[in-house]
């Protein structure tokens, strides 16, 4: 099929060189024999006029106007895969889909094994694959590379649809035998004890607790860094060091681990996690449904205020 003079099917190609970055694997992944990718490639630089891609080992190097070529191809083809192949029923009991979904350590500990755990029950062949947060989430998303990006609401972009899940509260947590703990927390001790930060991605990103003091021009003095929340425990034990987590993941901690939890000495140290998805999934019906799951178990969730407030009346 030819197109103002591009063979259409040469689009699929160059995508899947771009997403693979060697030619074995792209040939591969499109069921093309590697000649018959070679001599795409080959008619791919004699329509657009460029190399496209350069050798380094067996690794493909895109040149600049095949990295302009990527993203448009890419949401070419998953408008045409969401809109005109895809728009059968669907149905979770008999679905196999699998939901690739960008979060943190937090969220998977205290939100998605009730996801998990659902749709096991609901579509016990659905599958999931829970990827790390990467330096550039939107890009993610536009390329069709993960369904779900579940950050803080405030990390997000206006580039895709999202919608909110639930409330989270920020805590100060160290060691049970920090006996700088035992008394309420100033704002005064709490900058000045040494701090365990999580950070995340290549580039090690701030986490929220992070994002959140530098809005209010405070610095830490930390003095260690970790890939995640889960891995904060351990660098308190036995030290004089504090740390900032969210309130439900702190708490699930503490039931086996000695760990001591105690207000922030900060003003509205909460945030809002939210889920946002590719605006080409918006219409599809795997997205919407897993989407109401997602706010369904969401609304089960109680602030941890009224948590505590519940267990204060009882």
């Amino acid at each position: 099929m030819r197109f103002k003079g591009l063979d259409l099917n040469l689009l699929v190609a160059l995508d899947a060189l771009m997403t693979e970055r060697n030619l074995t694997a792209a040939a591969r992944s499109i069921n093309l024999s590697q000649p018959a990718m070679s001599a795409a490639i080959a008619r791919l630089r004699a329509y657009f006029r460029d190399e496209l891609f350069t050798m380094r080992g067996r690794e493909l190097v895109p040149t600049p106007r095949a990295e302009g070529l990527a993203g448009p191809i890419r949401e070419a083809l998953l408008h045409i895969q969401l809109s005109i192949i895809s728009r059968d029923t669907f149905n979770p009991a008999q679905s196999n889909r699998r939901f690739r979904i960008i979060l943190s350590d937090f969220m998977t500990i205290v939100f998605f094994g009730k996801i998990v755990d659902r749709v096991a029950r609901e579509a016990p062949a659905v599958r999931f694959e829970f990827l790390p947060l990467a330096d550039d989430p939107d890009g993610v998303l536009q390329r069709g590379e993960a369904d779900f990006l579940v950050l803080p609401e405030v990390f997000m972009s206006t580039a895709h649809p999202k919608a909110i899940l639930f409330d989270e509260t920020l805590v100060c947590v160290g060691c049970r035998s920090n006996k700088q703990l035992s008394r309420q927390l100033t704002f005064e001790s709490y900058m000045s004890m040494g701090h365990v930060a999580a950070k995340f991605g290549p580039t090690l990103r701030p986490s929220i607790e992070e994002w959140f003091l530098l809005k209010h021009g405070l610095k830490r003095r930390i003095e260690v860094v970790v890939q995640g929340f889960s891995m904060i425990p351990p660098m308190l034990l036995n030290t004089g060091r504090i740390a900032t987590m969210p309130a439900r993941l702190a708490k699930q901690f503490a039931k086996s681990t000695p760990l001591q939890i105690v207000e922030l000495p900060l003003p509205n140290a909460e945030f809002t996690e939210a889920v946002q998805w590719p605006a080409l999934h918006n219409t599809d019906p795997a997205s919407i449904w897993m989407r109401r799951v997602l706010s369904q178990e969401a609304s089960r969730m109680a602030s941890p205020r009224e948590a505590t407030r519940s267990r204060r009346r009882s």
